[in-house]
């Protein structure tokens, strides 16, 4: 929700504001990376990295909290894979909001609409 002067509340920037902390990290940027190419296991991810097990385990578990990789259970290993859309759609949506070009656009946009959704021109 915004306020009257178009400043995104914080009750919106929620999402926002746990991708970016998951962002903010190197190693997990690294993960990313690593898996934009193919899903892999914890152990595939942690073979990359020169720390431990457990701490790959906390660095996936913000990006999984934060919506940026989904988790999935086969036989006994456990693989990460990316969630593109999460990632590419908050960022989007946190660049239409301070992007002071966006603005007048979106509200250019919604009048658009609203005539065509009423027939009007």
């Amino acid at each position: 929700m915004t306020d009257r002067t178009g400043v995104v509340t914080a009750a919106e920037t929620g999402g926002i504001q746990k991708i970016f902390e998951a962002l903010a990290s190197a190693p997990r940027r690294k993960i990313l990376a690593y898996l934009s190419h193919s899903s892999l296991t914890a152990g595939e991810i942690a073979e990359r990295f020169d720390m431990s097990k457990p701490s790959i385990s906390q660095h996936l578990g913000v990006l999984e909290g934060a919506g940026l990789v989904r988790k999935e259970k086969r036989g006994q290993f456990v693989h990460y894979s990316i969630i593109k859309e999460s990632l590419t759609n908050t960022l989007n949506s946190y660049v239409q909001e301070v992007c002071p070009v966006s603005r007048p656009l979106k509200k250019e946009s919604a009048k658009l609409k609203g005539k065509s959704d009423t027939g009007g021109d």
